[in-house]
């Protein structure tokens, strides 16, 4: 089998890896295709569409893409490109935000698409195992009729694996935390094609190394997940969910931390600045005022919920917002979250036409107001259109700069907003990500963020679990 040439664009922070020679490439790629039959593909289509990146790194397509059905397969395909040294790329729902699945070096990607089973629901011990395929809406769907509910949600309807990969958070971390909380064990596919199963089913242990913490947000970097055992909750006997709007972004901020101070259990809390709400009423005719507004939701009973909001409108009109409109309608729920589900894609109505690049920091709670307020100056100094949107409640928050990316002073602008951002983050005792991971294009920030013997100490378990630098190569670490 004669593969069609692609380049690999070269990208100044990625490591050190270099790509296969084609001689290797075809022997692997003719050995999966003996193997696999029809799901080895390399049409440029389907390799473009596994290389894509929402970032301004151009596409980085693999070499050939395959879809296994087993864990035992992702073994199978690992050892054959292990055996000469091809990277092995994983692949979930291609939702990442910072470059996690484009193959800089070429190489195999190996799509978990087909591995979809839920191979068992612990209703009595409130866990569930799934495959790495598996989606988050498809998983709720499933256990929606034994009145349980997985509550990450981080918007797209990522693949678990993807998101014990990429550590993923969300809307509900400030009530039920994020991926690192509520996975209790992996099993996965080292370097050499191995299998590795991390913990069991117990809520704790105390039994040798956290593998299970290893591996969550470690990009595909150090192993491939393929099962996942993720603790559940009830889905909650009331729902509440409202909107409030604010006379400045301070003010939204402000009661966001006095809420989460004074103990109430939000569910969510979400932040929108007035830019974003303009493109909520845009791309989803939501029909909002457009100011800083706080989308808010409480689980719990009847008379709990009612008590909690009842709670949180006198936190907002403390602080000069409201009036707070709550709903309990499912259907009114649905539409509001939605929208800010749709976010990215109501940014980019604000410029029809333009680019845009997602990213994400995080500071202590305390820090938010004043990171985020001067953002805001950033943003109208630099002269960019960029919404803000946060899940507040655990001092996250996303920017989105609209830019003309054939532009370079625009490219240039907005790749100076983007340092500046994450460095007044880390400045405020923060983190260069909240939840969208590092990607390729992060990688510089690690060092100021950890420190270097810390980022060493990364290298140093990322050599010795893949020692040939084929996992995902490119990404958090340049070796």
């Amino acid at each position: 089998m004669s593969l069609p040439a692609v380049s690999h664009p070269a990208n100044p922070d990625a490591g050190a890896a270099l790509p296969p020679s084609r001689e290797a490439v075809e022997a692997v790629t003719q050995a999966l295709a003996a193997r696999f039959g029809n799901r080895l593909v390399t049409s440029l289509a389907v390799r473009q569409q596994h290389g894509h990146t929402l970032t301004w790194i151009p596409n980085q397509a693999p070499d050939a893409v395959v879809f296994p059905q087993s864990t035992e397969e992702v073994s199978e395909i690992v050892k054959l490109c292990a055996a000469h040294g091809i990277p092995v790329i994983a692949f979930g729902t291609g939702t990442s935000l910072e470059g996690h699945v484009n193959a800089p070096f070429g190489g195999v990607c190996i799509d978990m698409s087909q591995m979809k089973r839920i191979i068992a629901v612990h209703a009595e011990d409130l866990d569930v195992v799934v495959e790495a395929g598996v989606t988050r809406k498809e998983l709720n769907e499933h256990l929606r009729d034994q009145g349980l509910m997985f509550p990450i949600d981080p918007g797209a309807d990522a693949s678990i694996g993807g998101m014990a990969a990429t550590r993923a958070s969300g809307t509900n971390a400030v009530r039920y935390g994020t991926m690192k909380d509520n996975v209790l064990a992996l099993k996965a596919v080292m370097a050499d094609g191995s299998i590795v199963q991390t913990s069991t089913r117990a809520r704790k242990t105390s039994a040798g190394y956290d593998l299970t913490r290893l591996l969550v947000g470690s990009e595909g970097t150090l192993g491939i997940i393929t099962e996942i055992t993720l603790k559940l909750h009830g889905i909650p006997e009331a729902i509440a969910a409202g909107v409030c709007p604010f006379p400045s972004i301070k003010a939204a901020c402000d009661t966001a931390i006095m809420t989460i101070q004074t103990g109430i259990p939000v569910a969510r809390i979400e932040l929108l600045d007035e830019v974003m709400i303009k493109g909520f009423n845009l791309h989803s005719k939501l029909g909002l005022p457009e100011t800083p507004m706080l989308f808010v939701e409480f689980h719990g009973t009847d008379a709990w919920v009612k008590e909690q909001s009842e709670r949180f409108g006198e936190i907002a009109a403390d602080h000069g917002g409201g009036p707070f409109d709550w709903a309990t309608k499912a259907e009114d729920r649905t539409r509001l979250w939605e929208a800010r589900h749709n976010g990215y894609w109501a940014g980019r109505a604000l410029r029809p036409g333009a680019d845009t690049l997602a990213t994400d920091v995080c500071v202590p709670i305390s820090r938010l107001a004043d990171c985020v307020d001067e953002t805001k100056r950033d943003i109208e100094e630099s002269g960019l259109i960029a919404p803000i949107a946060g899940h507040v409640g655990d001092g996250n928050f996303h920017t989105q700069p609209l830019l003309d990316l054939a532009d370079p002073e625009e490219v240039a602008r907005v790749q100076g907003f983007i340092d500046r951002l994450v460095k007044r983050a880390l400045a405020m005792g923060g983190t260069c990500t909240g939840e969208h991971g590092v990607g390729q294009k992060k990688i510089k920030y690690l060092e100021l963020e950890h420190g270097a013997e810390a980022v060493a100490l990364m290298r140093t378990i990322k050599r010795a679990l893949d020692p040939q630098n084929i996992l995902n190569p490119g990404k958090i670490i340049a070796l």
